[in-house]
């Protein structure tokens, strides 16, 4: 459960949608922690990837993987606006972001074992004087008691579009069809998986991002902030 000394944010939602930029944008705002939740399982997927080469993800023993997301050791620093993920000392803030990464993290989630590894982990972010959490049940699973619990979503078409920009934006040559293809059958696993499966909580506010830019969608979560949550 949350801690009660320290408020939190819920920004949940499927992938593409924004929850990232969204989250460090109020994270600033108010002067709070972050917690990318989804880049632990990306993190645990390229560990996966680096100690078992060339080989599935459902051909690991699930005890393997829950082991390697036990003992990550990763820091969230805010540089130049931007989010950086530091994995050993390492900036792995690219490396998580491809999308066979993506893919990998999103079989990973839906082990139950590395849900729970990573559980007391995440909650273990919760500090003064607040926290901004982001992924797919932070609300239904992580901190059911939060002050405000978020759910964006937006068409899949529109996430695939923001993802080929940012792509395309780092000369990095990927297919709009593919990803439309790809965010199609990520959504459906995550929303099907027996394990935390991807739903707003009962409580959460909605908000359509399809036709709202970043500003817009800023300044729409911080309007629910300063109703919510008194000291904001």
């Amino acid at each position: 459960m949350s801690n009660t000394t320290a408020p939190v944010i819920c920004l949940d939602g499927p992938s593409g949608v924004g929850k990232g930029t969204i989250c460090l944008a109020v994270a600033k705002r108010l002067g709070w922690h972050i917690l990318d939740s989804g880049s632990l399982y990306r993190i645990t997927a390229l560990q996966l990837s680096r100690q078992f080469t060339d080989v599935e993800v459902t051909s690991i023993e699930e005890s393997q993987v829950a082991d390697i997301a036990s003992n990550l050791n990763v820091i969230y620093n805010e540089e130049n606006f931007e989010l950086v993920i530091l994995l050993d000392g390492e900036n792995v803030t690219q490396l998580i972001r491809n999308e066979e990464i993506g893919d990998k993290a999103s079989k990973i989630a839906a082990i139950p074992a590395v849900r729970e590894a990573l559980l007391a982990r995440q909650r273990a972010f919760l500090q003064p004087p607040g926290l901004i959490a982001d992924g797919r049940d932070m609300g239904t699973v992580v901190f059911p008691d939060a002050e405000l619990k978020i759910y964006l979503t937006a068409s899949p078409e529109e996430r695939a579009q923001r993802r080929y920009k940012q792509l395309k934006d780092k000369e990095i040559d990927v297919n709009l069809a593919d990803l439309v293809k790809e965010l199609r059958e990520r959504d459906e696993r995550d929303m099907n998986r027996l394990a935390a499966p991807l739903k707003p909580a009962a409580d959460a506010i909605i908000i359509d991002t399809t036709k709202l830019n970043i500003e817009q969608v800023t300044e729409e979560v911080m309007r629910w902030v300063k109703q919510r949550i008194s000291q904001c």
